[in-house]
C-alpha cells in the first residue's frame, strides 16, 4: 500500500525538526501553522476494489489523530454513494507538532537559550536563525559559549596566551574543542576592525581575535663544531630568537627533509635550517640570512620549484642546490610521481633561466608523467661532489 500513513506523517514532522523549521518557528515573525501535510489517498479505482483496505487505512490515520488533523474530503461514487475519506492533513500549531515528536523540552530550551543569547548579543539573530540545532547541541554549555564571547568583546587585542585567559568556568581546553564554532559568533558579534583580516579557520583562531600565538620554531643544524653554541649544534627556537644569533658564517642551506638537515655533511663556517614545518615568509625576518650566500634544496618536481620562487620573494640571493636536470637524470632509477593536488601550473617569474627550462619539462611532462625525484633519493656521494663544487 502506497496511501500515506500516521507514520508517514510523524516522518514528515521528523524532517521539519532535522531541518531547523521547528525552532526556527519560534524565532521568525512569519506564521507556519497551520501547516499541511503531504497525503496520498486512494484514487477512485480503489476505493471501488478495495473498499476493505481503504477503511482500515482510514482507521489507522483516525488512531493517530491528535497531535495532526485530518482534513475530510467528500467523494461522490457512482457505485458506492458518498463517502468521507481524508483529503490531506495538517498541524494545528507549533506544540501539536512538537508533541508528536516528543521535541517540547528540547524546544523550551532552545527557546531559554535564545532569549538568553539576545539579551547580550542581539547580533547572533540571523545566526541562530540559520544553525538552531547546532545551538542546541551545545545547550548544556550555552552559558560557556556566552561568557566567551562577552570575554573577547571587553580584550578584543589582549596578547594573551590562550592558556592564559581567566574566564571563570572556563578552561582552555573548552575553548580549544570549540574554535570553529566561536569563530562564527566572534566574527559576528565583534568589531570588524578588531580582527585580523589575513588569517580565518580553526589554526588561525588566536591570531583572528588578538591572542598571542604559539611562535613558529626555527630548527637548524651548525655544521661547523668551532660554531656550535656552549656544545649545542641542533637549535630549535622562535624566529625572533634566531634573528639574533651572532655567527661567523659564510654559507647557509635550506632543505625541506628533517633527514637531509641531520645527514647534512660538516661544512666550514655553515649551517642547515629545516625549512618544514614554518612558513618560508618567516625566514625573510631573520637579518643575517641576507648577508651571506643561501642555497635551497627541495623536490625536483613542479611544487618543490614554486617553494624555491616563493623564498626568493623574501630572500632574493637564494640559488638552488641539486635542483637541476643533471641530477634529475642521474637519478633515473629512482623517479615517482607528484601528487597530482600539490602539482604547480602557475608562471614563476623567480626562476633561473634553467630552472624555468626544467620546470617547463616538469610541468608538461616532457621526460614523464608528473615525475619527480624526491631530495632524499639524491645519493649522498652525489651531495659531496656538488658541496665540494661551491
Amino acid at each position: 500500500m502506497t496511501w500515506t500513513t500516521s507514520a508517514d506523517l510523524r516522518t514528515q514532522v521528523q524532517r521539519l525538526w532535522d531541518q531547523g523549521v521547528l525552532l526556527r518557528a519560534q524565532l521568525v515573525g512569519e506564521p507556519l501553522f497551520p501547516l499541511p501535510l503531504r497525503l496520498k489517498r486512494p484514487d477512485s479505482k480503489a476505493l471501488a476494489e478495495r473498499f476493505d483496505e481503504v477503511r482500515q487505512w482510514i482507521r489507522q490515520l483516525q488512531e493517530g489523530e491528535g497531535h495532526y488533523r485530518l482534513d475530510w474530503l467528500e467523494i461522490n461514487h457512482r457505485q458506492l454513494g458518498r463517502n468521507q475519506v481524508p483529503g490531506g492533513a495538517h498541524l494545528d500549531s507549533l506544540d501539536a507538532a512538537l508533541a508528536l515528536l516528543g521535541k517540547r523540552r528540547e524546544a523550551e530550551r532552545f527557546a531559554a537559550l535564545s532569549r538568553l543569547t539576545l539579551a547580550g548579543f542581539p547580533e547572533l539573530h540571523d545566526w541562530l536563525i540559520r544553525h538552531p540545532l547546532r545551538a542546541l547541541e551545545q545547550a548544556a554549555h550555552w552559558g560557556k559559549v556566552l561568557a566567551v564571547l562577552e570575554w573577547f568583546r571587553a580584550h578584543p587585542h589582549s596578547g594573551l596566551y590562550l592558556r592564559q585567559l581567566d574566564i571563570a568556568g572556563v578552561d582552555s581546553k573548552f575553548i580549544e574543542q570549540r574554535r570553529g564554532l566561536l569563530g562564527e559568533l566572534l566574527d559576528l558579534v565583534l568589531p570588524a576592525e578588531t580582527l585580523d583580516a589575513e588569517v580565518r579557520g580553526v589554526r588561525g583562531f588566536a591570531r583572528r581575535y588578538g591572542l598571542r600565538d604559539k611562535p613558529p620554531l626555527v630548527r637548524l643544524r651548525i655544521l661547523d663544531p668551532a660554531l656550535a653554541i656552549s656544545g649545542l649544534s641542533d637549535l630549535s627556537a622562535p624566529v625572533e630568537q634566531i634573528a639574533q644569533l651572532k655567527l661567523d658564517l659564510a654559507r647557509v642551506f635550506i632543505t625541506e627533509n628533517e633527514t637531509n638537515a641531520l645527514a647534512f655533511p660538516a661544512q666550514p663556517r655553515a649551517l642547515v635550517i629545516l625549512g618544514q614545518g614554518y612558513a618560508l615568509e618567516r625566514l625573510g625576518e631573520i637579518p643575517w640570512l641576507h648577508d651571506q650566500p643561501l642555497h635551497y634544496w627541495g623536490d625536483i618536481d613542479t611544487h618543490g620549484l614554486a617553494i624555491l620562487d616563493r623564498l626568493r620573494a623574501h630572500l632574493p640571493q637564494a640559488r638552488s642546490l641539486l635542483m637541476d636536470r643533471a641530477t634529475l637524470l642521474e637519478h633515473q632509477s629512482l623517479w615517482g610521481q607528484e601528487p597530482a593536488d600539490k602539482r604547480c601550473n602557475a608562471n614563476l617569474n623567480r626562476l633561473t633561466e634553467a630552472e624555468q627550462a626544467l620546470y617547463r619539462e616538469l610541468r608538461e611532462d616532457h621526460l614523464g608523467e608528473r615525475l619527480r625525484l624526491e631530495q632524499e633519493h639524491v645519493r649522498f656521494g652525489w651531495l659531496q661532489q656538488a658541496l665540494q663544487g661551491l
